[in-house]
């Protein structure tokens, strides 16, 4: 199997494109191999001038080494150990190699040209083979968002007869102007992904790999969730760990990834049908590798919800709505808490909900429990009788969600319709996104936000509803507050004014 990977500089470059052969720690005049236990990678360099240059990876592999030592007892012994696509497709194998034989290169580091490893080059790889079931459209899916222009073409079953059909392989190029460690980086994860199978065991350090290589572009991808399960061969366990951690590098909730699966596998659904209810508050997950055990600070959504449920307490609610609740994470917290005495969780999406009640083990909750939760399937922009006469209502990371013509009827749905006594706001400052080094200008931090807002403006949207309403409104930041833009979340809560011109729920 081949992978090439040319570098152009541009006109006027203070470089020579030779260079790269400093970025891959290889040295152009030279030919190098590199003994894998399956066989034998390659680094030869087809062309090196000032003007152009092209690194090619050539891997060899051997079928009998990679069944050797497997008896025919093993579960996996069959005759497609030894007749099968890997000495020729790009697949897990090529994967390997590339991290082992480019390791330095992958982890960006250069000490000869270390300007030039932070600098993102025009960079063309090109992949005569690659397995990719899902088709060119699944190919373009994964590498266009991180920037490159993609160009996949089906391979023919069999060039003599074209009424066959196209294979599931494509030849594949990619063109962009990246650094070269992102570039390996991404062929690292996703050429695996695109076979969707992987030729070695995979144990939990395979998390930790992910989550490296990932860093800087997974957690925003808008396929992360795809890429991780195939990534980590669907094992249920692992993609459930890998997507809370990226979660939180991402500052998200881990719902919001789907870390949590509408289904579980058969040894999951033992587990759960012996083990008793605990509700318990979140605490932060502790996502450290082997290597590193030292605790991390807690992520935004964990700062996020103790902000909430502080806002809570000290406004005096035991009856709370959690408006547009997701999969549980804050009902969760508070039913934790016996201060509230009545929780209700409201959602459009049904699929949410039924998540919900298999993270929150509706159906084995204790009594006393399960009489504190009610779960409603509504939408938010639509008045709804059984929303009225509570303590508090949380709208937490959702306002953002709608658009920005329906936010009047978000805004009389809750605070005229329900109108609680108190309401708890929270949705990301605009402005702290550029302390955000990984999220490109202009973007927002989810791709289904309508808008973001910066503290001018949630301020005075949040002066319009108290006025409109009858509410007092005071502002919270959560997070870390940068000196400049301020929190990543911003929070507001409103009290509803009485007759006498005080509020009510105060402290």
């Amino acid at each position: 199997m081949l992978l090439t990977i040319t570098c152009a500089p541009p006109e006027g470059a203070a470089w020579p494109a030779t260079d790269l052969g400093f970025l891959l720690h290889k040295n152009p005049d030279r030919v190098q191999a590199f003994e894998q236990s399956y066989g034998t990678a390659h680094v030869v360099y087809p062309e090196a001038t000032a003007a152009r240059c092209t690194a090619a990876l050539l891997l060899e592999v051997d079928p009998i080494r990679l069944v050797r030592g497997r008896s025919r007892g093993t579960p996996d012994f069959s005759l497609g150990q030894y007749v099968n696509d890997r000495p020729y497709a790009a697949s897990s194998l090529l994967s390997v190699a590339l991290g082992a034989v480019f390791r330095t290169a992958l982890h960006g580091r250069c000490d000869q040209r270390p300007e030039l490893a932070r600098t993102a080059l025009p960079l063309r790889i090109a992949l005569p083979a690659v397995p990719c079931k899902g088709g060119a459209e699944a190919a373009e899916r994964v590498f266009a968002p991180l920037g490159w222009t993609v160009i996949a073409e089906p391979l023919p079953l069999d060039p003599a007869f074209p009424e066959w059909g196209d294979s599931h392989y494509v030849r594949l190029e990619l063109a962009g102007t990246i650094r070269l460690a992102d570039a390996l980086a991404h062929l690292y994860v996703l050429l695996p992904v695109l076979d969707g199978a992987k030729h070695y065991w995979l144990a939990a350090d395979e998390v930790d790999k992910l989550i490296r290589a990932g860093a800087g572009w997974l957690a925003e991808h808008p396929e992360r969730g795809w890429i991780t399960r195939r990534y980590l061969a669907r094992r249920q366990s692992l993609v459930r760990t890998a997507l809370a951690r990226l979660a939180e590098v991402d500052d998200v909730e881990a719902e919001e990834l789907d870390a949590v699966e509408d289904g579980c596998d058969e040894a999951e659904s033992a587990e759960n049908s012996t083990a008793e209810l605990t509700v318990e508050p979140s605490a932060p997950t502790q996502s450290a590798s082997v290597a590193d055990s030292d605790e991390r600070a807690p992520s935004l959504a964990v700062l996020r919800r103790a902000a909430v449920l502080a806002a809570l307490r000290e406004v005096g609610a035991h009856r709370v709505l959690d408006l547009g609740c997701g999969e549980g994470a804050l009902l969760r917290e508070l039913l934790a808490d016996k201060a509230f005495t009545d929780v209700v969780g409201v959602d459009v999406s049904m699929r949410a909900l039924n998540i919900t009640k298999r993270r929150l083990r509706v159906e084995r909750m204790p009594e006393r429990v399960a009489r504190r939760l009610t779960l409603l399937q509504g939408a938010l922009t639509y008045t709804d009788a059984r929303l009225r006469g509570y303590d508090a209502a949380v709208l937490m990371e959702v306002v953002e969600h709608i658009d920005e013509p329906r936010l009047g009827a978000l805004e009389y749905a809750v605070f005229g319709s329900a109108a609680p006594g108190s309401v708890v706001v929270t949705t990301p400052n605009a402005e702290h996104n550029v302390v955000y080094e990984t999220l490109p200008t202009g973007k927002f931090r989810h791709s289904d936000h309508r808008f973001e807002w910066t503290r001018a403006e949630f301020a005075r949207w949040c002066a319009g509803v108290a006025e409109r309403y009858g509410y007092a409104v005071r502002f919270v930041p959560v997070g870390v507050e940068h000196p400049e833009f301020g929190p990543p979340t911003q929070l507001a809560v409103f009290t509803k004014a009485v007759t006498d011109g005080s509020t009510r729920g105060t402290a």
